[in-house]
């Protein structure tokens, strides 16, 4: 059962109240070597069924806050737990090295892999190093770096996704972030390599998709993917923050919203109770999917995946009118 090292979302509360009585009763079981067995069945039991209860009516603003939560996994705890070996590779060549958005080189099944991914923080010490995993232009560059060097020795290209959005500070704005991110979009479309995206947070705007076109995209059971912050979509509609879920239900920002409207192409099942409450099985499911479509990538030729990606980015927000 993993801990809750942070404060509770209010509608976790249920949860983290039953998990604390389970884990009485199981200290009192080994204090007074007494057995306690059928109490302690009814109790995980009963915590299973109010998890699943819970998850499963989880509205788009829940699942938001459920992400944003400082025990989800992040790039690098994601890294750690499906290749089998990697390194990080850092800087931009240009002079900085954001530490927003992290790269490297790795295995997964004896494939030779390059990985890119936004990384937040895991306390608020840390998130400030990270600057809450908003990447700067130089983080872009520092990928695309790393993707023009997949390309040119031919490894496949895994990016994971977790950013509330680019940085928009005032130096970010003059180092160009805009222009970073165009770029990083045109040149992914032009790369020989399989892509594959996965959303395993919050995917926010222009700062996810500066490393979002792929070949495959993949987003976590509870993940978000959306245009903008509902809180950010409620103050320019209403002038009100507070409508902030309104917001989030109409941008619809759900994984089964999205694979509906076509705009990622599966959703990965977490663990029930979110892959921050089994990271190391939300890992593995992760490991098998990538294996899975990277296998199926790699029988196609590189035209074919080009032309592909390109077709699949079209497509996106066509509609009909009757």
């Amino acid at each position: 059962m993993a801990s809750r090292k942070i404060l509770s979302l209010h509608f976790l509360k249920p949860v983290v109240e039953l998990e604390y009585q389970l884990q009485k009763l199981e200290d009192m079981a080994k204090q007074s070597h007494s057995f306690f067995e059928p109490e302690l069945e009814i109790i995980k039991n009963n915590l299973r069924q109010l998890k699943y209860d819970i998850f499963r009516s989880l509205t788009p603003l829940q699942r938001l806050h459920l992400v944003r939560q400082a025990d989800r996994p992040t790039t690098l705890d994601y890294i750690s737990l499906i290749l089998d070996e990697w390194i990080e590779l850092h800087g931009d060549r240009g002079g900085t090295d954001d530490p927003a958005l992290v790269c490297g080189i790795g295995k997964l099944n004896n494939q030779t892999v390059v990985f890119i991914g936004h990384q937040r923080g895991k306390d608020t010490k840390d998130n400030v190093i990270r600057n809450f995993g908003m990447a700067s232009p130089g983080g872009y560059r520092k990928a695309l770096r790393l993707m023009e060097h997949a390309d040119r020795f031919n490894f496949p290209i895994l990016t994971f996704i977790d950013t509330p959005g680019a940085w928009a500070g005032i130096e970010a704005e003059q180092q160009g972030q805009g222009e970073a991110i165009a770029v990083n979009l045109r040149q992914m479309f032009s790369l020989n390599v399989p892509i594959i995206c996965t959303i395993i947070g919050e995917g926010g705007s222009g700062g996810a998709l500066g490393i979002g076109i792929g070949d495959i995209i993949l987003m976590l059971e509870y993940a978000v993917y959306t245009v903008a912050t509902p809180e950010a979509c409620a103050a320019i509609l209403w002038k009100n923050s507070e409508k902030s879920l309104e917001a989030a239900e109409a941008l619809r920002i759900t994984s089964s919203d999205l694979k509906i409207l076509g705009i990622i192409d599966d959703i990965i099942e977490e663990p029930l109770g979110g892959s921050q409450d089994n990271p190391n099985v939300a890992a593995n499911i992760v490991r098998t999917k990538l294996i899975l479509e990277l296998n199926n990538l790699l029988k196609l030729s590189s035209e074919t995946r080009k032309e592909l990606r390109y077709k699949k980015f079209r497509k996106i927000g066509t509609f009909y009118e009757e």
